[in-house]
C-alpha cells in the first residue's frame, strides 16, 4: 500500500483557487490515521471479553497503541480505503470460585499486528500475551483465544466496515444524478438484439483484466513444476496449499484464501485455472492464464492474463484489482525469484 501523501501527483488534486472538486471527480485523499485511532480506541476499550465462562472474568482496558497508516481516496464519488494498522490493548482478568470470591488476578495485552484493506474480507490475527505464565494465566489466555476472541473481532469488523463506507469522508461521497433518457420504440427483433448486447455489457461492468509479463532465470518445465506443486507453493508463500495436477481438479492456496480449479494444463507451457478470493461477492470467479515461453535455454518468460477480476469486494472496498496485481508481483513472482534463485 502506498504511504499517505506519496501518490502520483498526476492523480492527486491540487488546490484550486475556488476550492472546488465537483462531485469528487478528481482524486481526493484524506489522512484517516487519527480518526482510526479514535474509532479503534472507542471500539476496543473497556470491552467485556469473558463474563464468567469457566469462572473467568476478563475486560480490556484503554487501548494503549494504534500504529500504522490509514487514508481514504474518493474519485468520481467512489470510495477507495487504504490502511495497515497494528493495535495493542491491555486487559485485566480475575479467576473466581463458585461463590464469586476472587482467587487470582491476571493481566496482559491483546495484540492485533495487522489490520489491512487487502485482507478486509478476513479476520486478522489475534495474539494474547499474559504477564503471569502460571497455570491460571495460561488458562485465561486459552479462554480468551477460544471463547473471547470473537468479541474482539466483532469490534474490528465494525472499523473495517466503517472504512469501506468512507470513514470520516463518507459524507463527501456524492453520486451525480443520472439523466433519464426516453427510449424510442423499436421493432421486436431489433429490440431483442439490443437487449442482448446491453445484457452482455452489463455482465462485464465492474470487472478488470490484469496483464503482466515476467522473466526468470530457469527452464520453463521447472517453473511449471513450482506453480503446480503443493510443497513448493508452501515453501515460497509460507502458507498452506493444495494443488491438483489434473484438469478439473481443485486448488486451494494462501491458507484457503484463494480457491478454484484447473481448466487447462499443458506441461511446461500452459496453466489455465479458475480463481476465486474468499472476500469477493458470492458467485464471482476469475480466470488465470499463465503462458510459459522459453526464448532461450535457461530463460523463461511468463505471460499472465487474469480476467474477470471484480473492482469491489463484498464489503465495498475498491482496491481488489490493485491488491490482486500487487499480490502477483510481490507474493508470487518476487517470492519465486527470492526463494529459488531465479532472478535475472
Amino acid at each position: 500500500m502506498a504511504k499517505y501523501g506519496e501518490g502520483d501527483k498526476r492523480w492527486i488534486v491540487e488546490d484550486r483557487s475556488d476550492g472546488t472538486n465537483v462531485h469528487n471527480w478528481h482524486w481526493a485523499e484524506t489522512d484517516c490515521i487519527e480518526w482510526s485511532r479514535n474509532q479503534l480506541t472507542k471500539l476496543l476499550s473497556n470491552v467485556t471479553v469473558l463474563n464468567g465462562e469457566g469462572n473467568l472474568f476478563v475486560k480490556t482496558k484503554k487501548v494503549e497503541k494504534v500504529d500504522g497508516e490509514a487514508y481514504v481516496n474518493i474519485r468520481k464519488g467512489k470510495i477507495i480505503p487504504g490502511y495497515e494498522i497494528s493495535v495493542t490493548v491491555p486487559w485485566e482478568g480475575e479467576a473466581k470460585d463458585s461463590e464469586g470470591k476472587v482467587l487470582m488476578k491476571v493481566d496482559g495485552v491483546v495484540e492485533i499486528p495487522y489490520i489491512a484493506d487487502e485482507n478486509a474480507g478476513e479476520d486478522p490475527e489475534i495474539r494474547v500475551v499474559v504477564k503471569d505464565d502460571g497455570p491460571v494465566g495460561r488458562t485465561m489466555k486459552d479462554a480468551i483465544l477460544n471463547k473471547g476472541k470473537d468479541t474482539i473481532l466483532e469490534k474490528v469488523r465494525v472499523y473495517v466496515e466503517s472504512m469501506a463506507s468512507g470513514g470520516p469522508c463518507k459524507d463527501d461521497k456524492v453520486v451525480p444524478k443520472k439523466e433519464v433518457k426516453k427510449v424510442e420504440e423499436k421493432p421486436a427483433a431489433t429490440a431483442a438484439a439490443v437487449s442482448a448486447v446491453v445484457e452482455k455489457k452489463k455482465k462485464k461492468e465492474g470487472f478488470k483484466t490484469i496483464s503482466l509479463t515476467e522473466k526468470f532465470s530457469c527452464r520453463a518445465k521447472d517453473m511449471y513444476e513450482i506453480l503446480m506443486d503443493d510443497n513448493r507453493w508452501k515453501g515460497f508463500t509460507q502458507s498452506n496449499a493444495r494443488i491438483s495436477r489434473e484438469v478439473g481438479g481443485e486448488i486451494s492456496i494462501f491458507d484457503g484464501s484463494v480457491t478454484g480449479s484447473n481448466l487447462e494444463l499443458v506441461e511446461g507451457k500452459l496453466i489455465v485455472q479458475k480463481w476465486r478470493f474468499g472476500s469477493w461477492p458470492d458467485g464471482i470467479d476469475s480466470t488465470v492464464k499463465l503462458v510459459l515461453e522459453e526464448p532461450e535455454p535457461g530463460v523463461t518468460v511468463i505471460n499472465l492474463t487474469h480476467t474477470d477480476v471484480p473492482e469491489e469486494d463484498r464489503y465495498g472496498n475498491s482496491t481488489v484489482v490493485e491488491n490482486t496485481e500487487r499480490g502477483w508481483r510481490d507474493l508470487i513472482f518476487h517470492k519465486i525469484r527470492a526463494v529459488f534463485g531465479f532472478g535475472m
